[in-house]
């Protein structure tokens, strides 16, 4: 059975500062627990401009139109420096204004509980009717905007959150039952967020690669939200809800949740899906969580720098059987952290790294590319948790020595010839592996590079279930063409040859008799 391929991608960014303020959980619990901190009163301060967050190196190398290497070329700290003609588009993606977003969250909103005042429904039709992916069925779902007296009314009366734009309120979000706290205002919220980011990763995934949304068969979404009533909590299902806005009407799909690991988890699962035949084109996706705005804000305020955590991230990629020209998903080559592993660094590189690796006769340096948690350490380093890709490469590069694979010089620079700089927003599930897919896409079509390793790693301790934390990874590897379909160990011809020469032998023990 042939391998599946990692076929397309898209990104997006969307900048949310206002989000920051009424959204982010740092925020939200400062709110509650100390109203007048100075950290409060400091904070607008410290918010970006948009253009700002475009010419940011990391969001253009998020977004397709740098690669991560080139981020090497700007000395750290990034947050002061800018890209020369950055653009709000890149190969993979975009980076979309609050305003936009908020119209877009209208559109995702099937329930009618998001309210935008008159005002600011006309200003954003607008704008979003000249977006390119923006359909005039699309826009038409923004209908014709709400009165500010009775948006007010539901905000005081009826506890919706309040939707900010440039410090105003636009409009809102109602809850969607009088008691449940699973369907209150500020979740329902966070979820259309979460849909309509991942609606944008989708719509982008389709169009910059020429894809026909009615060929999707299933949809894997794996976000760090989750939707449900209280019947069922987090039993609900964004992955469908996307498909739906998408355009693909051919497409079911659920939901995939593991902490920051779940879209590394939604890859192999694709995979599986795609290579034992039940599906022919999957798609994972993820939108962006408002909680995790601002969540080192405190340690940038403190250091006097710009809160970092300014945009919601979001992506898509399409796993589809073999092309005979993508990467394809070695799904025999998985690393897996078990209930048994530990938490030893040692022993999570072995599970994860070294034991795949092993299966497939492979050395730490036959990969080229490493995508370990690809956290931007301009977000991170200040907070004190240090540059999380480089310490992932170094306990790698370390275990190398110990095999003998590396010398011990190779260790300062392995992290450069086999890794990147982190230049993923730190959104929990966002930077977990899955950056870096759609740039080794382009990097394995050029001939740049032979193999790569997608990790992913979950605290699943966060959920007071366990004190395990999870993690699992799949080496991507260049395709051999159509002429030599990929498989597990043999090739389709020696496949079909295998069967004939076992049915002449049957047939030969039958004449026998």
């Amino acid at each position: 059975m042939s391998y599946a391929v990692a076929k397309a991608a898209g990104y997006v960014l969307v900048h949310t500062p206002d989000m920051i303020l009424h959204n982010g959980t740092t925020q939200t619990v400062e709110k509650r627990s100390n109203p007048n901190s100075e950290y409060l009163k400091q904070l607008p301060n410290h918010l970006r401009s948009y253009e700002e967050v475009v010419s940011y190196p990391p969001n253009q190398v998020y977004i397709g139109s740098m690669k991560p290497e080139e981020l090497q070329n700007y000395e750290m700290p990034w947050y002061d420096k800018k890209v020369e003609g950055g653009k709000r588009e890149g190969k993979l993606g975009e980076i979309m204004p609050q305003d936009e977003f908020i119209g877009l969250m209208k559109i995702s909103d099937v329930f009618d509980l998001v309210k935008l005042n008159t005002s600011f429904t006309n200003m954003v039709k607008e704008k979003l009717s000249k977006h390119p992916l923006i359909t005039e069925q699309m826009i038409a779902k923004l209908k014709e905007g709400e009165e500010m007296n009775d948006i007010n009314k539901y905000i005081n009366e009826q506890d919706a959150e309040p939707i900010y734009n440039n410090g105003d309120v636009v409009g809102c979000v109602k809850r969607a039952h009088e008691v449940d706290v699973n369907l209150n205002a500020h979740v329902i919220f966070e979820n259309l967020v979460v849909k309509a980011s991942g609606v944008l990763s989708f719509i982008h995934l389709i169009n910059k690669n020429n894809i026909d949304p009615e060929s999707i068969d299933y949809v894997i979404e794996c976000s760090e939200e989750a939707c449900g009533d209280m019947n069922q909590r987090g039993g609900g299902n964004f992955a469908k809800a996307i498909a739906e806005l998408g355009g693909a009407i051919n497409a079911t799909g659920s939901d995939t949740r593991g902490f920051c690991a779940a879209p590394t988890h939604a890859l192999i699962q694709a995979a599986a899906l795609v290579k034992s035949g039940v599906y022919e084109n999957v798609v994972i996706v993820a939108g962006g969580a408002t909680a995790k705005l601002g969540m080192n804000g405190k340690d940038h305020v403190k250091k006097e720098i710009p809160v970092l955590e300014d945009v919601l991230g979001g992506f898509a990629v399409l796993v589809s059987k073999n092309d005979g020209e993508s990467p394809i998903l070695r799904t025999d080559l998985v690393g897996r952290h078990t209930v048994g592993t530990g938490s030893s660094p040692q022993a999570v590189i072995t599970s994860l790294i070294t034991a795949p690796l092993d299966k497939g006769e492979l050395k730490i340096t036959d990969v080229d590319k490493y995508s370990v948690e690809m956290q931007n350490p301009d977000v991170t380093k200040p907070a004190g948790a240090g540059d999380v890709p480089e310490s992932n490469y170094k306990m790698i590069a370390a275990l190398g020595v110990k095999r003998k694979e590396l010398e011990r010089k190779d260790v300062a620079t392995f992290g450069k010839e086999h890794g990147m700089p982190g230049w993923a927003p730190t959104q929990g599930h966002i930077p977990s592996g899955v950056p870096y897919v759609g740039h080794a896409i382009e990097s394995f079509r050029n001939n740049e590079i032979q193999r790569a390793m997608i990790v992913g790693k979950g605290s699943l301790f966060l959920g007071r279930m366990t004190n395990l934390f999870d993690g699992v990874s799949i080496l991507m590897e260049k395709n051999t063409g159509n002429e030599k379909v990929q498989t597990e160990g043999v090739s389709e011809q020696e496949v079909k040859s295998m069967v004939a020469e076992a049915m002449r032998d049957f047939a030969s023990h039958l004449l026998g008799k």
